[in-house]
C-alpha cells in the first residue's frame, strides 16, 4: 500500500489549505508556492502515488480531474486566454509529492516551459 502524503490530509481536512473544490472523486487546492497568477493542484482522493500506478477502476476519477480543471479555469478567469495542465510522473518527471496530481497554471503568457 502507498505511503500517506500531505495530500490526503488536506483532503481529510486535518491541515489547512485553500481548497477551491471537493467531490467525492477528487479535491482541488491553490498551490502554496504558485508559480502563475492562478496555480491550483487537482488530486484524487484516492491515494495512486504515480502515473504509472493509475488502474481501471480509477479512470473516473481521472476523468474528473480533468472537468475540474475546466471548470476551475473558467471561475479563475483563465479559460479564454489559455491555461496549463501539468503532471508529473516520478523522479525524472520532477513529481515531488507521491499522490498524483494536476497542476492547473495560468494567469499569463507561460512560455514553453513553466515548472522545472
Amino acid at each position: 500500500m502507498a505511503e500517506e502524503t500531505i495530500f490526503s490530509k488536506i483532503i481529510r481536512k486535518e491541515i489547512p489549505a485553500d481548497v477551491v473544490y471537493q467531490d467525492d472523486l477528487v479535491t482541488a487546492f491553490r498551490d502554496i508556492n504558485p508559480r502563475a497568477p492562478s496555480h491550483l493542484l487537482i488530486i484524487p482522493n484516492k491515494l495512486i502515488p504515480t502515473v504509472n500506478d493509475i488502474e481501471v477502476e480509477d479512470e473516473a476519477a481521472m476523468g474528473r480531474m480533468f472537468t475540474v480543471a475546466r471548470k476551475l479555469a473558467a471561475e479563475e478567469g483563465i479559460a479564454e486566454d489559455g491555461y496549463r495542465l501539468i503532471m508529473n510522473c516520478n523522479v525524472h518527471g520532477g513529481q515531488e509529492v507521491y499522490h498524483i496530481h494536476m497542476h492547473l497554471v495560468g494567469g499569463r503568457p507561460l512560455g514553453p516551459l513553466l515548472l522545472n
